[in-house]
């Protein structure tokens, strides 16, 4: 198997895109991360999405096959349906699926998996790069409190999840099947009991990842607890197996709420947009109270055209100027921190990209 990597950045496989980026060109992203609707049938404790209110409606069938068209048409590479709603929810997820892979598109998508209907998988499975299933508890009573559901939630969950490994073992597809806990010190209970739960259910792995905060910390994360799940985060990685990994993302979570950088450039690279259709450079603007920050909405203009845009730009030339400060304008730990650390290093001649690009990983254009 190729190597997954869960805590960093793939941006030294493509060297092309980069260096036009570093050079100042207009480049298309590489990854977008977006959802097909706001709508979401759990409620999560950690849950950032409360944060990112904004008006719009679920996208309708047209808006997103023409986003896809759009997307592939201008040079991205991958899209994932995961961003700020259960994008299960919108009746138009198999097909969109579906059609982003006809357009050469990599396609993923990260979900509770409560309203993943089984007799879909073997339809999408083939056409995914990735499924990933965001569950914070291996305990039916903790998860019912932890994602704000039933406790049949989670019997429902696991199933699916075995459904999955059953298919993806008997047919060998390539797709990877993982599962993502979000960790808040108040669930570190879980760490052990989803580690071995996610042995058993048969996945390739499961990450551990810290939990973001708004700038105001709304979620009330207490980052100065995580250094005391050390011994418990090892305990868990040490479950890991030849064909099971349980990996953690040391580098976020000991880097708390603070970063190295304070311009934002990542976003032209890695782009994410809202289920309500807005475009944004990163999910932390999507609330209105960020309206500053704000694209457009791919319900009235066409991606292709947002890209093409003044607007888009001007957007993205704001965030990378000294006007902004992500210590101090941004929440925590977002999507794109990783591709800025590397940003962050190479614009400041601190490193090179590697001349060699070295094998390629699995999942390459989720960067």
């Amino acid at each position: 198997m190729a190597e997954i990597i869960l805590d960093g950045d793939k941006l030294r496989w493509h060297r092309e895109r980069v260096a036009a980026l570093l050079a100042g060109e207009r480049v298309a992203p590489l990854t977008i991360d977006c959802a097909l609707t706001r709508a979401c049938s759990y409620r999560c404790v950690y849950c950032y999405g409360q944060l990112q209110h904004n008006p719009g409606e679920a996208l309708s069938r047209d808006v997103i096959m023409r986003f896809l068209d759009d997307a592939a048409e201008i040079g991205v590479k991958a899209v994932s349906f995961v961003s700020d709603g259960e994008s299960t929810c919108s009746p138009h997820l198999y097909e969109a699926i579906l059609h982003g892979k006809a357009n050469g598109l990599d396609m993923a998508l990260g979900t509770n998996g409560y309203l993943l209907q089984d007799e879909r998988l073997e339809e999408i499975l083939p056409a995914l790069t990735y499924l990933r299933f965001n569950i914070s508890a291996g305990e039916p009573a903790r998860y019912a409190q932890i994602h704000g559901c039933a406790e049949k939630c989670f019997h429902k969950v696991c199933n699916t999840i075995s459904q999955c490994v059953r298919i993806v073992r008997e047919r060998d597809l390539a797709v990877t099947l993982g599962m993502q806990m979000v960790l808040m010190p108040d669930l570190a209970d879980q760490i052990l009991p989803l580690s071995r739960l996610g042995a058993s259910l048969g996945v390739d792995y499961l990450v551990i990842k810290h939990c973001s905060d708004d700038e105001d910390g709304s979620l009330g994360v207490e980052y100065d607890r995580y250094d005391a799940l050390t011994p418990l985060l090892e305990e868990a990685e040490a479950l890991s197996t030849e064909r099971y990994r349980v990996a953690v993302k040391w580098s976020k979570i000991r880097t708390g709420n603070q970063r190295i950088y304070t311009q934002c450039y990542g976003p032209p690279l890695i782009l994410q947009m809202s289920g309500s259709g807005l475009v944004a450079p990163c999910g932390m603007f999507f609330n209105e109270k960020y309206a500053r920050y704000h694209i457009g909405n791919i319900s009235q203009t066409p991606l292709k055209e947002l890209w093409q845009g003044e607007r888009y730009w001007e957007v993205m030339a704001d965030i990378a100027s000294s006007r902004f400060n992500a210590n101090r304008d941004c929440g925590t730990l977002c999507l794109q921190h990783k591709v800025n650390e590397r940003l962050w290093r190479l614009r400041r001649g601190e490193e090179e990209l590697p001349p060699d690009q070295g094998a390629e990983p699995m999942h390459v254009n989720f960067i």
